[in-house]
Parts: structure tokens; C-alpha cells; sequence
């Protein structure tokens, strides 16, 4: 009796014949939807390997510090005085086209006083912060296309205002590499998911999808006692922050078996085939690196092991927790970490600009921590920290912004907005750029988030001219069309 010979077992038959033991290794939450969309050959050398850098780098990592929702500018590190002179009067000129209705100059509640030997103003809402001016360098001249929170928080992290380009930290990794490849490239760390945006904020798009960010919802579990000083209690577990890349059901060994069996079935398969297919490469790829995960990123995310000044150096709470993780991040070879304030766009004070108190208090120690942390472990030199938000907001009071009668809200402001830089060969101590008379639009050198884009590229080695991507049959970049590196605030 004759028999049909089997055909041989391909490489997607493999993954869905022993899915079972890698259920835990969470191949959809570290590879995510960009798996789908990656249409690109991985590189031979490997896609996480060092690259060659277009010129002497200043800065080797980033932390990027992110007040989602719009940091009113003028109640934080852009003091104006004519609002205090012209408050309650109509803008000259006429009024702001924003997305809601304004009215008058509104004066900020919150008091600036000069700190450090640069003698820069900050608002009393930014003490700690006031304490390090003289590392850091304000840009007070940012300006971005829309205002609005989606397309400005896409503008920010892609480059665009429309889903589908790649995240800054997605072309970090690709044009630059990791130096820990037990650990993922770029790390995106957030109580929740920030805006309605989503993961479209840290995605590779159309890059190999071992670039996409790997999301770390690092809130405060419920059953641990937090208190009002404490940044960590004895019921943390770093586990829990994590716990998608443990199996519990098989061991190292039996793990480093299946994924050493892929690997095989891989080198058999691309015998066959002439062009590789990139999302079982990229599939492979990270769970390649869920593996290696399990040995170090307990350890990293183990906050525990710092000693009692640094914990108390950050104070307590979800924002204090996250930039204390990305310090520790960075310092394990970790290219680019991204701190969220929180859920949703909780700086949005549309109602009430008094709402700045308590997402300052959460901030504003941790932000300034983070800085001195970074210093005493001698990475600040070379770890490049920027903080800020989408957009910022309007001089004018907002009408109807949901505050009743006391209309003390602000709206979004694409215009001219506030960020500050730290680190990575920067020039401390020093404001570039300038807002007209009542912090409305950026009138002196004016910087766009192209822009701030180049110039982060640039301090890390790359020309972002030359950092391309060919995809459907053009030549994509960060900076798409734009983007000139701001020379003057560069060590």
C-alpha cells in the first residue's frame, strides 16, 4: 500500500504545535500589534546589535519624562509678567483660536522665584526641580501643528499626528542597538494606558517589531499598605510588574529547549525560502528576549535593593516609583525609557488650573530625584532626560471648561509650550527660546518637535537626515521632511 510522504513541519506549524509552553512567555504583549504590520527583512548582524555612529555621541541612553495631558507653561517654567499687569483684559490683538471658547488674560495663582546660580525662574510648584536649573536647559519656544491631545501625543513620540510611524524610541533602537540584550531596547513604564492613544505611542509600525516598546503598568498594587512617605512597602513584589514573561509550568532548561528547537526549524526553513519572514523573526526575536528577561528583569525592577536614602531621595507614588525604575533601567543598558505621569491626559486643566497642585506634588520631587540619582551614579553625563508635555496651554481663562462659575481653566495651547532638558550633553543652567509678552505663541528661535527630534538624534551620534527606512516604496524618518539640530544649547 503506497503512503503519501509527510510534508515537512514550516516554522508557523512549529509555533502553533508548541504555543502551549510559551502561553506564559506572553508572545502577543512583548511582540503587540506591530507583529501584523512589520514588512521588512530583519538585520543580518542581528536587529539589536551596536551600530555605527554618524558622529561622536554626547548622550548614550534617554529617559523621557512625559506630563501627559498639556503642562501649562506659564504656571510652571515660563513666568510672564504682563499677565499679573493685563489680567482680567482681552488679548490684544484679539482673541486665541483654540479649541474652546476664551476669554480674558488670566494671571497665574502660583508664585516663581529665581533659583541656582543661572538665576532661573520656576514656579512654586517646581521647588525640587528649582533646586537643579543649573543642569538643565529650558526651552521655552516649543511649538507643535494641532491642538489636540491625540495627534500632538502622536506629533511628540512619532513625528506625525497620525497612527501608523514609528515611536522616538522604536528608531532609537533601530538606528542605534541595546547594550543589554537581556533586556528590552525601550521600556515604557505608566501607572495605566496614557490618552486614548495607547500603544500607538510606543509602536515600531512598519520597523521590525523587536523596536516596539515593551509597556510596564508599574502602579501601585492594591495589596500593598502604601503610605504617605513611602516608596516601597515590604508586600512589593517586582514580579507583578512582570509577571507575562514567567512560566511556572516549565523550567529554564525545558524553555531554552523549545526556543533553541525554533531556532532550528528556522535555519531549516530559510534553507527553503529566499526572502525571511518577518514576523515569525521578529516572534522569535522576542521571545528570544522574554527568556533572557526572566534572569534580569526581576532583579531591575526590584526597587527593594536601593537603600533607604535613595527611596526616600524620590518620595512616594506611582511617578516617584516610575522614574526610580528607569534610573535602574538605564544603568542595565536599557536605550530609551519612557515615564508617563498617568492615566488618561490627567494634566488637561481645562476647569481649574489649581488641578497643577497635586500632579505637581507628584512630580516634582521624583523629576528632581531622578537627576541627582542619575549625577551620584555618574550616568547623567551621558544620559540625555527630557521632560515635558504635548502641547501646553493658553494665557486666557477657558469659558465653560467645567469649573462653574469660577472659570480658572486653561485650554490647549500648540503655540508655545515649555520643556526642559538634563544630561547627555546639554548646556545646564541656560533658557533658549521665548514666548511673546503673555506666553502665547514662540516668537524668539522658535523650536518645533522636528525640531527637539533632531536634536535628541543628534546628541546620541546619529545624523537624523540619514536614520531612513524604506518602506512602501519611499524613504521614511523621524523627522519626515524637517528638523534642524539646535546647536546652541549642546555642551
Amino acid at each position: 500500500m503506497a503512503h503519501k510522504s509527510r510534508q515537512p513541519m514550516t516554522r508557523r506549524a512549529a509555533l502553533c504545535g508548541i504555543g502551549n509552553g510559551f502561553g506564559m512567555l506572553a508572545f502577543a504583549s512583548l511582540v503587540g500589534e506591530s507583529i501584523a504590520r512589520a514588512a521588512s527583512p530583519l538585520a543580518q548582524d542581528g536587529p539589536l546589535d551596536a551600530r555605527k555612529l554618524d558622529h561622536p555621541a554626547r548622550a548614550k541612553r534617554v529617559i523621557f519624562l512625559f506630563m501627559n495631558g498639556g503642562l501649562s507653561q506659564v504656571d510652571s517654567f515660563d513666568p510672564k509678567p504682563m499677565l499679573d499687569k493685563y489680567h482680567g483684559q482681552p488679548l490684544p490683538g484679539g482673541s486665541i483660536a483654540t479649541e474652546r471658547k476664551t476669554g480674558a488674560l488670566m494671571r497665574s495663582p502660583f508664585t516663581f522665584k529665581k533659583y541656582g546660580k543661572a538665576g532661573i525662574e520656576v514656579s512654586e510648584l517646581f521647588p525640587h526641580v528649582g533646586d537643579c536649573v543649573d543642569d538643565i536647559c529650558f526651552i521655552r519656544s516649543m511649538h507643535t501643528d494641532i491642538p489636540n491631545h491625540e495627534p500632538s501625543m502622536l506629533m511628540m513620540n512619532t513625528g506625525h499626528t497620525q497612527v501608523g510611524r514609528p515611536s522616538l524610541g522604536s528608531w532609537l533602537t533601530y538606528g542605534l542597538g541595546t547594550e543589554n540584550k537581556n533586556l528590552p531596547g525601550y521600556v515604557v513604564l505608566c501607572p495605566d494606558v496614557p490618552t486614548t492613544v495607547g500603544p500607538p505611542l510606543w509602536n515600531s509600525a512598519f520597523l521590525p517589531a523587536v523596536h516596539q516598546g515593551t509597556f510596564i503598568a508599574d502602579k501601585i498594587d492594591k495589596k500593598e499598605k502604601q503610605t504617605d512617605t513611602a516608596l516601597v512597602s515590604k508586600d512589593f513584589d517586582p514580579k507583578t510588574l512582570i509577571s507575562y514573561i514567567h512560566n511556572e509550568k516549565f523550567t529554564l532548561t525545558e524553555q531554552r529547549r523549545e526556543l533553541d528547537l525554533l531556532e532550528t526549524l528556522n535555519r531549516l526553513q530559510m534553507q527553503r525560502e529566499p526572502v525571511k519572514d518577518p514576523k515569525l523573526e521578529a516572534a522569535i526575536q522576542s521571545m528570544e528576549t522574554a527568556y533572557r528577561m526572566q534572569t534580569e528583569a526581576p532583579d531591575v525592577f526590584d526597587i527593594r535593593k536601593e537603600s533607604e536614602a535613595t527611596l526616600k531621595l524620590y518620595g512616594p507614588g506611582s511617578t516617584a516609583r516610575g522614574c526610580l525604575m528607569a534610573v535602574r533601567l538605564v544603568e542595565r543598558g536599557v536605550r530609551m525609557v519612557q515615564v508617563y505621569y498617568g492615566k488618561g491626559d490627567p494634566w488637561d486643566a481645562h476647569g481649574d488650573i489649581q488641578a497643577h497642585r497635586k500632579n505637581a506634588k507628584d512630580s516634582d520631587q521624583p523629576f528632581a530625584a531622578l537627576i541627582k540619582d542619575l549625577k551620584s551614579r555618574g550616568l547623567l553625563k551621558d544620559t540625555l532626560v527630557v521632560c515635558g508635555s504635548e502641547f501646553g496651554r493658553t494665557p486666557v481663562m477657558e469659558i465653560g471648561g467645567g469649573a462653574g462659575q469660577t472659570q480658572n481653566g486653561r485650554d490647549h495651547n500648540p503655540f508655545g509650550f515649555t520643556m526642559w532638558l538634563a544630561g547627555g550633553g546639554v548646556k545646564g543652567g541656560m533658557t533658549y527660546g521665548a514666548t511673546d509678552d503673555f506666553g502665547f505663541k514662540a516668537v524668539d528661535k522658535p523650536v518645533h518637535v522636528h525640531d527637539l527630534h533632531a536634536t535628541i538624534l543628534h546628541l546620541l551620534g546619529i545624523d537624523h537626515t540619514k536614520l531612513t527606512y524604506r518602506y512602501s516604496g519611499r524613504d521614511f524618518r523621524l523627522t519626515d521632511v524637517s528638523g534642524t539640530v539646535i546647536h546652541d544649547i549642546i555642551a
